[in-house]
């Protein structure tokens, strides 16, 4: 039995939850993880998991016998890197996933230089806006963007996620621009369908005091849905037009057709060019994030999920990354 295969043969079925999602995550038939486990449990004359066709769940001994695996792994990995020829050398397939519009343009160009300084690794992306169970589905590592729910998995913060309401210069000129959230009702807003996000609204920073609590009462009276917290007011606009899809939207933005309410790193590069221009930046509300998300503690992770991480902090923190 090889006792270091065993080891993480193991340690990737107790976070990922199945054998089939071990098995996908290192290529091989899900007998060969069962194999491995049996041969494992037989060796230490303890049972490690309780499998059955429809869960894995660890026993007492294996919850104990998982955290020393993780860190006898985490070791040999760190143990590996200090004596590689080329620095810290990355291994194995790492397998990330990322909402699609986000990942096309910001996660799947930092890829290649990644596995140009990983060679031996192997990295597959998946783009997809359906949020992935990442122990079930066998990923090492999600990129996600915006308020986050409230869940077991580990998230490492990125960067701030700005939103902003922006409309082309050709739309400002025709229309003017407002000058509170109020006087969207007023004005062409491109907005999500309800099928998709933002479901809560566009969300403004309006001042606490008399004026604020009065301007709340007029956006009320004028038909929006406000929701109050603290500061902050979620306001759903309306308009000619509406798509599930933020892309079009975007596009419809840049043609002119209405203001929109986008992500900065959606929109950036076409400020910075003067194709959209920022509106109601005095009432911005303050950002979320984007995330890295792991299915377990990152001090756990392979090595080649925490060089990427490192690999993606590096670039996101960069605000020159957003206006390129």
């Amino acid at each position: 039995m090889d006792k270091l295969k065993a080891l993480e043969t193991f340690a990737s079925v107790a976070t990922r939850g199945s054998l089939s999602a071990a098995a996908r995550a290192e290529g091989v038939a899900p007998a060969v993880i069962g194999r491995r486990l049996d041969a494992l449990e037989e060796h230490l004359g303890v049972k490690l998991l309780v499998r059955t066709t429809r869960r894995i769940a660890l026993t007492h001994e294996g919850a104990a016998f998982l955290d020393d695996c993780q860190r006898i792994l985490t070791e040999v990995a760190g143990a590996e890197a200090s004596v590689s020829a080329g620095g810290v050398q990355a291994s194995g397939h790492l397998r990330v996933t990322a909402p699609a519009g986000f990942g096309r343009r910001h996660v799947a160009p930092l890829v290649p230089g990644f596995h140009a300084a990983h060679p031996r690794l192997r990295i597959s992306l998946n783009l997809s806006d359906r949020v992935v169970d990442l122990a079930g589905e066998g990923y090492d590592c999600a990129v996600r963007v915006g308020d986050l729910p409230d869940s077991s998995l580990v998230s490492i913060r990125l960067a701030d996620n700005r939103r902003l309401a922006v409309a082309a210069p050709a739309y400002l000129a025709r229309r003017g621009a407002p000058r509170h959230p109020r006087e969207l009702l007023q004005h062409d807003c491109l907005v999500l369908s309800s099928d998709a996000s933002q479901t809560r609204g566009w969300a403004f920073r309006v001042p606490r005091n008399a004026q604020g609590q009065e301007d709340e009462r007029a956006l009320a009276g004028a038909g929006a849905s406000i929701e109050r917290n603290e500061e902050v007011i979620h306001l759903r606009p309306g308009g000619p037009l509406d798509c599930s899809d933020g892309q079009v939207l975007h596009d419809w933005c840049l043609a002119g057709h209405g203001i929109a309410w986008r992500s900065t790193w959606e929109v950036e590069s076409e400020i910075a060019a003067g194709l959209l221009v920022p509106v109601l930046e005095a009432f911005a509300a303050p950002p979320n994030g984007i995330y890295a998300i792991l299915p377990h503690a990152s001090r756990h992770a392979p090595l080649r999920v925490r060089l990427w991480v490192d690999h993606l902090r590096e670039r996101f923190g960069d605000p020159a990354f957003w206006r390129r």
